[in-house]
């Protein structure tokens, strides 16, 4: 079996180990541009050693951005300092990925260290949002309004639209996020689509938006290139999306160019009960790996060395992709290859500090 430093091979794009740096919002923009936080944020990580370092959820639409401080590929405007991030980010060693993403009833919420809950256009915010159904998140938040067949026509068009942007940018991974509750996801969740047309209802229509957008995007991102969808494998909810479907969606999504699945969970309602625990997702990359036939990255909790290894080297993922560790070190695969007594390439102007 492979260890956390073999590299990994998706299509023409090779990853120098199965380390990833996990998409983390930094709230830092203004009007959905990239800037120096952005750069230095991502090209430490890539500077740390990472195999492959993915931005930010990167809103596709002015108006699918989390929240007014969210990063963004709506305009062709945003590509000259993401170029330059992503460039910074392959000269280091590392692979450059883009996460493009819609946060559907999620939009317009305040920046986390700000409050809790939606901001209207006083406060930066907007309305309407747009969402498979009329149905606010949760109390507080703004209703939605059900986008229509046209509504759901029009944001394909802008994913795809930005995987285009992305390619200009020179990132080589584009992630489409579909989990935590945002746009994609609820679509997939019967907890957050009650429709009755051909987007709702049966499986077959909650998965057909998805579909549309990986189709589109696959359409615009080059063969040579993998392609993810972050997912959120279970609700956590009796009655929504659970890991099952995760398997069949993957299967759906393979042959139409689908690389690599990010299994995450939870988001789509606030009432989960989600249980907590270093690796507890791991089993759904697990599952889906083994099922689906297809690649799949660990994401949740993965905060050690030696965990990590396990996880690639018992064959459960094929990369693991890590969020608040990396905040707290952004050296963390530097350090790992040191507790596992692997190779990594320290940066020269470090290598110094090296033990």
């Amino acid at each position: 079996m492979p260890s956390l430093f073999d590299p990994l091979t998706l299509r023409a794009v090779t990853f120098r180990n199965r380390i990833g740096v996990s998409p983390m919002c930094q709230y830092s923009s203004e009007d959905g541009y990239a800037n120096d936080w952005h750069l230095v944020h991502l090209g430490s990580r890539a500077a740390g050693g990472a195999g492959l370092v993915f931005s930010e959820a990167t809103a596709v639409t002015a108006d699918g951005r989390i929240s007014p401080r969210d990063l963004g590929i709506w305009r062709d405007e945003h590509v000259p300092m993401l170029a330059r991030i992503a460039a910074f980010v392959d000269a280091q060693g590392a692979v450059p990925g883009i996460q493009l993403a819609h946060a559907g009833r999620k939009a317009s919420t305040a920046v986390p260290w700000q409050g809790v809950g939606a901001v209207g256009p006083e406060n930066g915010g907007w309305t309407p949002i747009h969402a498979p159904s009329a149905a606010a998140f949760t109390d507080g938040w703004q209703v939605p309004q059900a986008l229509s067949i046209e509504g759901i026509a029009g944001v394909v068009r802008a994913f795809a639209a930005a995987a285009r942007r992305a390619l200009e940018a020179g990132f080589r991974v584009v992630e489409i996020h579909a989990a935590h509750g945002y746009l994609l996801h609820e679509f997939l969740s019967p907890l957050a689509n009650v429709r009755q047309d051909a987007y709702g209802g049966a499986f077959e229509n909650r998965t057909r938006m998805v579909r549309e957008v990986v189709e589109a995007v696959r359409a615009e991102w080059p063969e040579r290139y993998p392609l993810s969808l972050r997912i959120s494998a279970t609700d956590w909810v009796e009655g929504g999306w659970d890991v099952e479907q995760s398997v069949e969606l993957a299967r759906m999504l393979l042959p139409l160019g689908l690389d690599l699945v990010d299994c995450s969970s939870g988001g789509v309602v606030p009432s989960a009960r989600i249980p907590l625990a270093p690796g507890y997702q791991v089993p759904f990359a697990a599952r889906i790996r083994r099922d689906a036939g297809i690649a799949t990255a660990a994401v949740g909790l993965i905060d050690d060395a030696a965990q990590a290894e396990a996880i690639v080297a018992s064959g459960q993922a094929d990369l693991v992709l890590l969020a608040r560790e990396m905040l707290r070190d952004p050296h963390f695969p530097l350090r790992a290859a040191t507790a596992l007594g692997e190779e990594a390439p320290w940066p020269s102007q470090y290598l110094r500090a090296r033990r």
